[in-house]
């Protein structure tokens, strides 16, 4: 408990002295291994099996990154895993912008749990514009 409310305590100073900076796009890389994450902005999604070489590139030119920072405490909403097999089937670049704007229609932020195992319900990332209001 401690630990959280220093953290917290912690976030909270970073955040009223303005020394938040936004995150560099990394450079692209390999294509990552099954199970890695991958992000766009406050978007991310998980690898799975069968991602080609062409699918990369493509994911790669449309900005998206391996998570490579761990522990990662950023908030993101995932992409639910029948949109990312979608984007994997999809034979064309037309039809994986078309399946990767409806996945991230329906991106969600998943909800926390807490060290004693409680359930706490996902809390909207308030934007850039409503922090500095």
């Amino acid at each position: 408990m401690g630990f959280d409310f220093v953290a917290q305590v912690r976030d909270q100073v970073r955040t009223l002295l303005k020394i938040r900076c936004e995150r560099e796009i990394p450079s692209a890389g390999e294509k990552p291994p099954y199970g890695a994450k991958l992000f766009r902005g406050d978007i991310r999604m998980t690898v799975r099996s069968g991602m080609t070489d062409a699918l990369w590139r493509w994911l790669l030119e449309e900005g998206w990154r391996e998570v490579t920072v761990r522990p990662d405490r950023r908030r993101y909403k995932d992409i639910p895993t029948t949109y990312v097999t979608h984007l994997i089937d999809a034979p064309g670049n037309e039809q994986r912008a078309r399946v990767m704007a409806i996945a991230v229609a329906h991106a969600q932020y998943r909800p926390t749990m807490t060290r004693d195992g409680r359930i706490m319900q996902a809390r909207p990332h308030r934007e850039k514009a409503d922090r500095d209001a």
